[in-house]
């Protein structure tokens, strides 16, 4: 039975997201630079969630989940010169921005609380 994770099936599935918005892209609006900057750091959230999940101690987890952060934080730059350039429908860039702030929140809540545990540890 799998394991339910909510920032790994959310940064899996924005993930996916990010690949037809790719695809959309280079193949309707023949865009090959911003489109490959959004896909490189798009899909690295849930490579770094992943890694961190699987880490070998907690700062490991820390350091991934963070890296993690970096790249939704990216992520949502590249967005918004898309989504202010034209080259995403305001319909389709207000959902899937929201999806992206969506992760950042959860994200930043996973840092911060990893960041309180460390230093009530010291």
């Amino acid at each position: 039975m799998k394991e339910q994770n909510v920032i790994v099936d959310k940064s899996k599935a924005f993930a996916l997201r990010i690949i037809k918005l790719y695809k959309y892209l280079i193949s309707e609006k023949k865009e090959y630079v911003l489109s490959k900057q959004v896909l490189r750091s798009g899909t690295s959230i849930g490579a770094n969630v992943k890694e961190a999940i699987r880490g070998q101690s907690k700062a490991d987890f820390y350091a991934k989940m963070n890296i993690a952060l970096k790249e939704a934080s990216e992520t949502e730059y590249w967005l918004e010169l898309l989504g202010e350039s034209g080259y995403i429908e305001n319909v389709h860039f207000d959902s899937i921005y929201s999806d992206c702030k969506e992760l950042l929140k959860i994200l930043m809540s996973i840092t911060k609380s990893q960041k309180a545990i460390e230093l009530s540890n010291k």
